[in-house]
């Protein structure tokens, strides 16, 4: 075993796919807590600010509330629990898609799971040397009106020199065919970093780097339902999407994200912290 989490075919997987699964990493009990505790954070919240969370963020030029939750936790809409004059049209419960950036970091109940010792040997075995600790979320997909996630690259938002970017992916509850489960593309990240998502003056814009966009789903990609508990571990190159949530069914799912300290991060990445909460490992 290189980890005790992680075997030589685990790697071997890992390298070839991109993607790895490892089912019961974590137990109902610590599962229900987060779940448990987005909920909290989400009743604690003062919609005064309406921000409507999408990964097209070709739709988003200047956003405050976005630019600004680097070091810290804040809510952002779904796209159809919005009207046009930015009233919610369900409970607020259900309104929210994601809570985000530093939950790791702010929350004790998230920083307690998210530096679990396992997931530093795991972040050792897959080759990140220092490990800093760079975003977090709960992403909600709410029943009946949870967005559909386009196919992306994690690096494209978390880029650093060189790509170094992994990302932790977490089944709160079931994550099926129904409810919006992820989808990869076995093997993508060997397809290169198609863009980039950088900050330009007081806004935000896509740099292109290949003019080959990613591969458009569902073809050839792979459904990868996720019983409660389970880890998904996604290479930073990995194209990967997930569907809407059309079913009565929430799906609840916390997503880490950890870059190599020893690669270059650059000044003009759109996640960005102060001073008071520098970046650290597990």
């Amino acid at each position: 075993m290189v980890s005790r989490m992680l075997s030589e075919a685990d790697l071997a997987a890992y390298r070839r796919d991109g993607f790895l699964t490892i089912e019961g990493f974590a137990g109902a009990e610590a599962c229900d807590r987060l779940v448990a505790r987005s909920y909290e954070l989400i009743d604690a919240f003062d919609p005064a600010t309406v921000s409507v969370f999408t990964t097209d963020e070709q739709v988003r030029t200047t956003d405050d509330y976005f630019l600004g939750s680097g070091d810290s936790i804040r809510c952002f809409f779904e796209a159809e629990a919005v009207d046009h004059a930015g009233r919610l049209t369900v409970p607020k419960r259900h309104a929210i898609n994601k809570i985000g950036h530093a939950l790791h970091d702010l929350d004790p109940d998230f920083e307690r799971f998210s530096r679990d010792p396992r997931l530093a040997r795991i972040a050792a075995a897959i080759g990140v040397t220092q490990p800093h600790l760079l975003q977090s979320m709960v992403i909600l997909k709410p029943p009946g009106i949870g967005g559909e996630v386009s196919a992306h690259q994690d690096a494209t938002f978390l880029y650093t020199d060189p790509v170094s970017v992994n990302g932790f992916w977490f089944a709160l509850e079931d994550a099926t065919l129904d409810n919006g489960c992820l989808w990869a593309f076995p093997g993508g990240h060997h397809l290169g970093l198609k863009r980039r998502f950088r900050r330009t003056g007081d806004g935000v814009a896509f740099e292109e780097l290949d003019p080959r966009p990613l591969p458009e789903p569902p073809a050839d990609y792979v459904p990868l339902e996720a019983k409660k508990g389970t880890l998904v571990l996604l290479d930073g190159l990995l194209p990967h999407w997930s569907a809407a949530n059309r079913s009565a069914v929430s799906r609840v799912a916390y997503s880490l994200h950890v870059i190599d300290a020893d690669a270059r991060y650059p000044d003009d990445n759109w996640l960005r912290r102060g001073p008071h909460l520098p970046l650290r490992g597990f």
